[in-house]
């Protein structure tokens, strides 16, 4: 078993309409099937109302399954007394990093997760250390992060997360609220997290360009995962991408125009630079 294993995930709601009659009963994620490797980068898109943050919530239990099973490191969500063993297992990271800082100083609010967890004072200072050094945020330690940028905070609020030793990390449309530089710090801080420290990586966003960097894509609408492979799979199925209300990286567009009107260049191209080595091939 994964890291992550949903069986038949179901979660339903009430859904209020704007004439305020009465609820109806809706399906935000239904039967979904996941098995999720340790130390991947697994990336979820989909249009908005799609389901993907409501998955999310269900990793690191902060909602429980209206029917099916969602295990995290093989402990079952629905067992009241695994529920605070899970949380520190998947770390949860969301969209607006302001919700998620507390402290008045960035090493205080990195410590605080590891506080509350019960480590002693000597062992929180490391962890403090490690995290903002893994983050790249040891230099601001003592500064306020009312006076971060956005991409700053939101990876002092990753810090936080690490600071509780996770084996796995979601993070919940992370860059929404950056611009593209602060969007850069933070998919680089992620990358090398998953890459050097084995950290599993869930990445929910529905920016294209962001998923170029997972090893493994699943697409969601209306609740349900409708594609899955690799981006280069993904991207290759442009017109599906596009029925789906989804964007699709320019580059990509780009060459699947050029393929339709003659050039033989492969499907699912993913940066400016392997379309350069596609058009001017070196000898």
């Amino acid at each position: 078993m994964g890291i992550i294993k949903t069986l038949q995930l179901c979660y339903d709601y009430l859904r209020y309409d704007d004439e305020g009659n009465d609820p109806v009963p809706s399906r935000a994620v239904d039967q979904v099937d996941l098995d999720i490797e340790a130390g991947s980068f697994i990336a979820i898109l989909g249009h908005n109302g799609s389901g993907k943050s409501t998955l999310a919530k269900h990793i690191n239990a902060l909602l429980m399954p209206t029917e099916g099973t969602i295990w995290i490191d093989g402990k079952d969500t629905k067992e009241e007394p695994e529920l605070w063993k899970i949380r520190k297992k998947a770390g949860m990271v969301f969209q607006n990093p302001d919700n998620q800082i507390i402290g008045t100083v960035v090493e205080e609010d990195v410590g605080f997760g590891p506080e509350n967890m019960g480590v002693s004072t000597e062992n929180i200072w490391r962890r403090v250390e490690e995290s903002l050094k893994k983050t790249g945020m040891t230099a601001y330690r003592k500064h306020s992060p009312n006076r971060l940028s956005g991409g700053q905070k939101q990876r002092v609020a990753i810090a936080g997360v690490l600071a509780m030793h996770p084996k796995c990390i979601v993070l919940d449309e992370p860059t929404a609220m950056l611009d593209p530089v602060g969007r850069r710090e933070v998919l680089d801080a992620v990358t090398e997290l998953n890459q050097k420290e084995g950290i599993t990586v869930i990445l929910i966003t529905h920016y294209m360009e962001e998923v170029i960097r997972a090893d493994h894509v699943y697409v969601m609408d209306k609740g349900h995962i409708v594609m899955e492979g690799t981006p280069r799979e993904i991207f290759s199925q442009v017109d599906q991408l596009k029925n789906y209300r989804l964007d699709v990286p320019q580059v990509t567009i780009l060459a699947h125009e050029l393929k339709k009107a003659g050039l033989e260049i492969p499907d699912g191209i993913l940066t400016a630079e392997e379309l350069a080595g596609e058009l001017c091939p070196s000898n």
